[in-house]
């Protein structure tokens, strides 16, 4: 009876295949019904932008952290929960983040301050401590700008401030990390041992390894005392401190002095001033700090080429 056999066969295979789909069919259905609902409507709304961009532009955080908000849940548009960070929002669209209702984007402001010692870079210090916004002039204070990148609580020198989270986040990230210029003023003399091991390349007693460090000895004072020039083009957390404490050198004053194109120029500490539109767009402008290697060179150029592009976007109509 084999003909029987392979017919029961046939009909209990499509009987299962059934029953298997059936079965996924149902599971779809109740995956639909308990997964979260996304707007679907203006995705790709003539004239939106996204709504991760418009968080951004709004001067709450940067782009990354707008994604992180939304898919955790905390944006509402339009009184609808959204998790899709692409959808594209229009101007007359609610966007609330965490139960506040966003305003329109707001004027960028970049704001250069010469950091003054013992002052956090913080928005707060639960310690109470003075923070970098107690030196921000009046007329921005409403902005809620914030810092770009920090130094630490005993150096002093150039720092950035903006509200513009986008470029924040680009401009710290590792990708597009900007030449900064420091000088350090060095109890005793400086051994050519010490600047020869900067200048190789270190590895810190905790076992990170440095990229190699452009340093140069400036002048000798009348304490025998060392002012050396440091040019670094990656962001380690107190690296000239922890260099300088692994080669047995005490720091005396450590002031940043350059950022890319940035000069701290004649500011003294807790003087600030805003960033003009010439400034701004950096694509022709040579930096002010020089740039010591080719590694280095490629590093700035690409930031350059960076703040080029946003600065067509920040500043249109700014005259070359």
């Amino acid at each position: 009876m084999p003909g029987k056999s392979g017919s029961r066969s046939t009909k209990f295979q499509a009987h299962t295949q059934r029953r298997v789909q059936s079965g996924n069919s149902q599971a779809e259905i109740r995956h639909a019904s308990t997964a979260p609902r996304q707007n679907t409507d203006k995705l790709d709304a003539p004239g939106g932008v996204r709504l991760n961009k418009a968080i951004a532009a709004a001067g709450l955080c940067s782009r990354r952290k707008a994604d992180e908000l939304i898919l955790a849940g905390q944006v509402l548009v339009n009184g609808v929960l959204e998790a899709n960070p692409a959808r594209h929002v229009l101007p007359d669209d609610c966007i609330a983040v965490n139960g506040r209702e966003l305003t329109a984007a707001q004027e960028y402001c970049y704001l250069l301050l010469h950091k003054p010692v013992q002052t956090v870079c913080t928005v707060s210090d639960p310690e109470g401590r003075p923070t970098v916004m107690e030196y921000l002039p009046a007329g921005v204070r409403h902005l809620r700008l914030y810092p770009v990148g920090r130094l630490d609580y005993f150096s002093e020198g150039l720092l950035l401030l903006t509200n513009d989270g986008e470029l924040a986040q680009r401009l710290t990230h590792p990708r597009h990390h900007q030449p900064k210029v420091y000088e350090v003023l060095v109890r005793g003399p400086v051994p050519e041992t010490a600047l020869a091991a900067m200048r190789q390349g270190m590895r810190l007693a905790e076992g990170q390894d440095l990229l190699p460090v452009d340093v140069e000895r400036k002048t000798a004072n009348s304490g025998n005392n060392t002012l050396l020039r440091m040019v670094l083009c990656q962001g380690v957390n107190r690296q000239i401190r922890r260099m300088c404490r692994d080669l047995g050198l005490t720091i005396l004053r450590l002031r940043r002095v350059a950022q890319g194109p940035l000069d701290l120029g004649e500011l003294t500490p807790g003087q600030a001033r805003q960033l003009t539109a010439r400034e701004w767009p950096f694509s022709e402008a040579a930096p002010v700090c020089p740039l010591p290697r080719n590694m280095v060179t490629r590093l700035g150029n690409a930031t350059l080429k960076l703040l080029a592009e946003s600065s067509k976007a920040r500043f249109p109509a700014a005259t070359p």
